[in-house]
């Protein structure tokens, strides 16, 4: 048996360093069973664990174990209190409360963990406290709710019951500006990030809407974008999107320097088929990725690297 040193460097020092994103598992197939999906959309973690999944053309939501198991389901096509006309986001309270967005009329509604109807606000519209096709949502850790008004290019928030706080944003590509923002997601210091999807990039704010920063470009290279939709915030700060143009998920640190990604166009495990919406578990060992077009949910485990370099960059190996 003979020992070598092997010196790492660069992109293969990092890869080994700070492990990978691997496939674990996934549900869900077309249809409109239980478990079934026709085009999942929007993607939430309770604090509980369990998943929650927005099922755009079944007017639906559903909900999972943390490995896929079903759970319920609640929701049919209509506009009545706990219908939905094409329902795209969701968003998990600290508290249970079960927000989605219901996109085609225009409004918020809010549930409990098992979908009893809670209450709503919204209608179609600019003025404050409306939307036009609003898509994703958030809750911030004081239960502040933040909504992606993407036919109005701007985010709103209000309180956990619907009662407007305030909003920013305006057409255009400027700092603070949008077109067409999709998700939204809350850090745990509730800083706000929103993906500017056909500006290619992702902006983040506070919680009041000052402009903080932002990252990315046009493209398929490391850090850019193609169709960004979906954002989540891990508990550490990392900041993962989903990619329907490039099928892919990216992954970024809190002020956007570039970490990781995985998936590329397919029907195999760890491939996608314009993935909108991305989740990560509350202990940030999991990520939920709704693969649209598949009609499925993936789900992605943390794995911690094969070896570990020593403080001088090296690894030690064996080689018979």
């Amino acid at each position: 048996m003979k020992r070598v040193m092997i010196a790492l460097t660069g992109a293969a020092l990092a890869a080994a360093a700070h492990g990978a994103w691997e496939y674990e598992g996934q549900w869900g197939s077309s249809g409109s069973g239980n478990g079934q999906f026709r085009d999942p959309y929007g993607i939430a973690v309770a604090a509980s664990g369990n998943v929650y999944v927005t099922d755009y053309d079944n007017s639906r939501v559903q909900y999972f174990t943390p490995t896929g198991s079903f759970l319920g389901t609640w929701g049919s096509y209509g506009t009545g209190n706990g219908q939905f006309f094409y329902i795209t986001g969701v968003a998990v309270a600290a508290n249970g409360t079960v927000y989605a967005v219901d996109e085609g009329n225009g409004r918020i509604q809010y549930f409990t963990a098992t979908g009893s109807y809670l209450g709503q606000w919204g209608s179609e519209g600019s003025g404050s406290g409306q939307f036009d096709y609003p898509d994703g949502v958030a809750v911030a850790s004081n239960g502040n709710v933040y909504v992606g008004d993407w036919g109005n290019d701007r985010v709103q928030y209000f309180t956990a019951t619907g009662s407007f706080l305030g909003t920013w944003g305006s057409y255009g590509s400027g700092n603070g500006e949008f077109d067409e923002p999709m998700g939204v997601a809350c850090a745990a210091n509730d800083n706000v990030y929103v993906v500017d999807c056909s500006n290619s990039r992702l902006q983040y704010f506070t919680a009041t809407g000052s402009y903080l920063g932002q990252w990315g470009s046009y493209g398929s290279g490391n850090g850019q974008f193609d169709l960004p939709w979906g954002v989540d915030v891990a508990p550490n700060g990392d900041v993962y999107v989903a990619e329907w143009g490039n099928d892919r998920v990216q992954y970024f640190t809190a002020t956007g320097s570039f970490l990781g990604t995985w998936g590329s166009y397919g029907t195999g495990n760890g491939e996608f088929s314009g993935p909108l919406y991305v989740a990560v578990s509350p202990a940030g060992d999991r990520v939920y990725v709704a693969d649209t077009d598949n009609d499925r949910v993936q789900y992605f485990r943390w794995a911690e690297p094969a070896v570990t370099p020593t403080s001088l960059g090296k690894v030690k190996a064996l080689f018979r």
